[in-house]
């Protein structure tokens, strides 16, 4: 937790609004939108459960995270202790996802809900609710939203909504924030500001993690189009290193398989707590004129290895067979998280603090730093799907090791902390 316990019982203006918006029949929706770190999650989780035990009794409601463990981890971890502190009773059942609370002779059930994809809207469907808190709004699919708005059907049910923006053309923005008002929902702007736990030094710390459009939309707390280059604090030139002498303390090699499309494996190893891209192994098939089969590419890693000890080997999780074929050469594979937006806003923090370095021997990865740009069609952000091979093995690196631990990694997909 961040700051002394009289920050933490104390609440801004901001977050007293979300915490007594209820209490007037005006609104039918609550959307809070903004910067990261700024105090929404955790005033508008405690709100929720305020309104739901203080107006219902014997009732449904849900609680939706883009998955099941993230809204345990953002949201009920850190709230459930002040609950109980206020004298709520709460029971978790955890192989039903429910969550069971009794406060003031009055008892309901709040079910937990993943939004992941397309089918999690079935999950939901048939359901009957008195309301529904949905974290993360923005990184749902619209199909599970819609879903879960429709299950609302009990007089006096109100809708949450809580996000970091994103494109300025995503759904969520277009069809509530700025309808806001013809929906009779009450639209919060949040910035670090309106978070009291946070000191001023841990406010400027998130101010250098950010640059462009993600510092725009996780500091400022703007929806804003991600333009130009992905990585585009990152020079070549200036930003590239020789090897270091060694010894190293550990190697790994990260994989964006290809037959068709290139094939791109980073070699890294760890020294002086930085991990450097040390060697790497590019193969088109296209300008080569030959596809090579998984038993030629396991091959070619083992001679990037060079008799080296890999701890692990991080590979695109959609390469079923390659996998195979390395696990059959004694190789420890992990499939790598494939969340590209998350994946790079996690590369950016490392690279920017130097705990990824890729060396001068690396040209096809610092080649593709030039060229990596964002598609700027769509509603959500992606990177053009052009020279992006060795951009994405640095991208499944990236992420293996900030789930390890190693790294602040604060644009890490996983929020934590008070007051999220």
């Amino acid at each position: 937790m961040t700051g002394t316990r009289e920050q933490r019982m104390a609440f801004s203006e901001k977050q007293l609004q979300v915490m007594s918006w209820w209490r007037t029949n005006r609104w039918d929706a609550l959307i809070c939108d903004g910067a990261v770190r700024s105090g929404k999650t955790f005033s508008m989780g405690l709100s929720f459960f305020l309104w739901a035990q203080t107006c219902f009794n014997g009732r449904q409601f849900g609680l939706c995270g883009k998955t099941i463990s993230s809204m345990r981890r953002n949201l009920l971890a850190e709230l459930t202790p002040y609950l109980r502190r206020l004298g709520m009773s709460l029971r978790e059942r955890r192989t039903e996802n429910l969550l069971i609370v009794r406060f003031g002779g009055r008892e309901n059930r709040f079910l937990l809900f993943g939004g992941r994809d397309e089918s999690s809207a079935s999950l939901i469907q048939g359901a009957t609710l008195a309301g529904v808190l949905l974290d993360e709004a923005a990184l749902m699919p619209r199909s599970f939203v819609e879903q879960a708005i429709a299950r609302c059907s009990v007089n006096g049910s109100k809708i949450w909504f809580n996000c970091n923006p994103e494109t300025p053309s995503h759904w969520l923005y277009q069809e509530w924030v700025l309808k806001a008002k013809e929906r009779r929902a009450l639209h919060l702007h949040f910035t670090m500001e309106d978070n009291p736990a946070l000191s001023e030094r841990i406010r400027e710390r998130y101010r250098r993690s950010y640059s462009g459009a993600f510092y725009r939309r996780f500091v400022l707390g703007e929806w804003t189009v991600a333009e130009g280059r992905v990585y585009d604090f990152y020079d070549p030139e200036e930003d590239a290193s020789e090897v270091p002498l060694g010894p190293f303390d550990e190697w790994r090699i990260s994989v964006d398989y290809g037959t068709v499309n290139p094939a791109s494996f980073g070699l890294w190893g760890l020294y002086g707590g930085v991990w450097y891209r040390v060697e790497e192994y590019y193969y088109d098939s296209r300008k080569q004129g030959r596809q090579k089969t998984d038993e030629e590419y396991a091959e070619d890693l083992t001679r990037l290895a060079a008799g080296r000890e890999i701890r692990r080997v991080v590979v695109d999780p959609s390469a079923a067979s390659f996998i195979q074929a390395l696990q059959r050469r004694g190789f420890t594979v992990v499939k790598a998280e494939n969340d590209v937006t998350d994946g790079i806003r996690v590369t950016a923090d490392l690279l920017r603090r130097r705990e990824l370095v890729v060396c001068m021997t690396c040209t096809d990865c610092l080649r593709e730093f030039a060229s990596y740009c964002w598609d700027q069609h769509g509603e959500r952000d992606a990177p053009r799907k052009r020279d992006d091979h060795a951009m994405d093995d640095l991208r499944y690196f990236a992420m293996d090791i900030a789930k390890g631990g190693s790294g602040f990694a604060a644009v890490s997909v996983e929020r934590t902390g008070w007051l999220g």
